[in-house]
């Protein structure tokens, strides 16, 4: 694709990177055909080529974002299918993002717009006040139907139990039994450690009972792609420089880190991406970049390390979700399943596996009929595999999944290393 930005604009680090991603792009169209909301809308400024074509003609005029800009922009669900079918390797991902940059700085959007988008980034990444809100949400079930549509959707995602903080997300260091083969810095999360507690517990007891010291660091904490996913990049910069300073400190403390692990694959495809996001800044962008060279996903890990004597009976069928963030971010796809299997499991794959769920951080709750339309086409494909168990290894798909179901004959949504953890002398999941 030719662009034409003046020597000025190539001046900004930005402008640079974008028409580096811009040139690559063939128009080829292969995108269209796996581009959750080009299969449900057909409208080309609904794919990734098109707004490929928004963002060069707003950053090239150096324009303010119109509102047809931010409608187009606004329904990508950042799911990167398009970066897998891609064969010009375009990083749409972080096209996308700087595009949103952009929106955010000049467009002005309706007031009701702004607060939703202001609550969402000052509530979901500090677990205290989520927990809080959860337990609002709960006690306003019973008036769900008489609120806005919106607002409504968000009670109705409220779950029924609100757990309070668990006992693996306060800093501290969990030894490994036997001899200790690994160090790593387990990062706890913002949401996850509210909706799923038992998820970084059945973590730490994993990664411990296989010769690993788990660390979790004082002053880590939201990974920052709720918000830079909003174009909120300010607010994703100062989170990662959180994150990478408690990591730099505890490293200091233990001796060193061999991974920073991570269990929601959103969180790991941003942290992997910290030495992009932090490029522009002298002080920040090589440690940015040592920290994104040593995060891992939890499986990463576990496929180093020998599973340990099956302890447990596992002959149950799972249907492993594949997110978006796994397969298409951070190109995980055969780990998760071959851990699962290796542990007794028989592991199916669902029709359309490469098709987002709706999920995609707060998209559900920002683009909730689109998001629904997702979610139900997801959960009919796993449903058609007929599982004992659905396995995922990020928060938001498991939540979207579990929320889709028929409430009279629910299949269990786990984590992926809850059933690890289980298979290998762990508790049984909680929600089996």
């Amino acid at each position: 694709m030719q662009t034409s930005f003046t020597p000025e604009q190539l001046t900004n680090p930005d402008i640079q990177a974008a028409e580096d991603i811009l040139r690559k792009c063939v128009h080829c169209g292969f995108c269209t055909a796996t581009c959750p909301t080009y299969v449900l809308l057909g409208d080309e400024l609904d794919s990734p080529r098109g707004r490929i074509y928004l963002i060069k003609d707003m950053l090239e005029g150096d324009k303010t974002a119109t509102p047809k800009v931010a409608k187009h922009l606004d329904r990508c669900l950042t799911c990167l299918s398009c970066m897998t079918t891609c064969p010009a390797s375009v990083n749409y991902m972080r096209l996308i993002d700087i595009g949103r940059a952009r929106l955010h700085e000049t467009f002005k959007r309706p007031l009701p717009e702004r607060a939703l988008r202001t609550l969402l980034a000052w509530l979901l990444p500090k677990p205290s006040l989520f927990r809080i809100s959860l337990m609002g949400a709960w006690l306003a079930r019973p008036f769900a139907n008489f609120l806005p549509g919106r607002l409504k959707g968000m009670i109705a995602m409220a779950p029924k139990t609100v757990h309070g903080p668990a006992s693996v997300d306060t800093p501290q260091a969990f030894p490994a039994i036997g001899t200790r083969t690994k160090r790593v810095a387990l990062m706890n999360g913002c949401a996850q450690q509210v909706l799923r507690p038992e998820i970084n517990e059945a973590t730490v007891r994993l990664l411990t009972r296989h010769e690993c010291e788990v660390v979790i660091a004082d002053g880590s904490g939201c990974c920052g792609a709720l918000v830079h996913h909003m174009g909120r990049e300010h607010e994703a910069v100062a989170a990662a420089k959180a994150n990478i300073a408690a990591w730099e400190r505890v490293s200091e403390q233990q001796g060193g880190l061999d991974a920073i692990v991570i269990n929601a694959s959103g969180c790991g495809t941003t942290v992997k991406d910290y030495g992009f996001l932090l490029r522009k800044d002298p002080e920040w962008a090589e440690r940015a970049a040592r920290i994104s060279d040593i995060t891992k996903d939890i499986t990463e890990i576990m496929a180093d390390i020998p599973l340990q004597k099956k302890l447990q009976t596992t002959e149950l069928r799972v249907t492993y979700h594949s997110a978006c963030s796994m397969q298409h971010g951070q190109k995980i796809t055969t780990l998760p399943k071959t851990l699962l299997s290796d542990a007794g499991f028989t592991v199916q794959d669902p029709s359309e596996s490469h098709i987002c769920c709706g999920s995609a951080g707060t998209y559900n709750l920002m683009q909730p009929e689109i998001a629904s339309q997702l979610q139900a086409r997801k959960v009919a494909n796993i449903k058609a595999t007929e599982p004992d168990v659905i396995a995922a290894g990020n928060i938001g798909c498991m939540e979207q999944i579990a929320n889709g179901q028929d409430k009279t004959n629910p299949t269990p949504v786990v984590h992926t290393v809850e059933l690890l953890d289980w298979a290998t002398g762990g508790p049984k999941p909680v929600q089996m």
